[in-house]
């Protein structure tokens, strides 16, 4: 299952990441998003588990917990083809 994290402190590593859930089961990765400017994390992530019902207990377990005084957002990661938002734009006038 493929697990997002959000609100994740902005000093947290991947090892962090990983070690974190590593407590509810097996981590195949951890990977932080990365701002490819500046290089600096933007506070969210991704966790795969490849057992549902340790990412279940994961999630449940970790929502709103607080990690280096910041509350985590822990979900179900949904495809990206659902995501919303975005998008949009255009409109004007056409040529005459």
């Amino acid at each position: 299952m493929n697990i997002y994290v959000g609100n994740l402190p902005y000093s947290v590593t991947e090892a962090e990441l990983r070690e974190t859930f590593e407590a509810y089961g097996k981590v195949d990765t951890a990977n932080l998003i990365m701002d490819k400017f500046t290089g600096e994390s933007k506070g969210f992530g991704f966790v795969e588990m490849p057992d549902n019902s340790e990412a279940d207990a994961a999630i449940k377990a970790l929502n709103e917990q607080p990690m280096k005084g910041r509350p985590l957002r822990v979900n179900q990661a949904k495809p990206r083809g659902e995501r919303s938002g975005g998008g949009g734009g255009g409109g004007g006038r056409g040529r005459w």
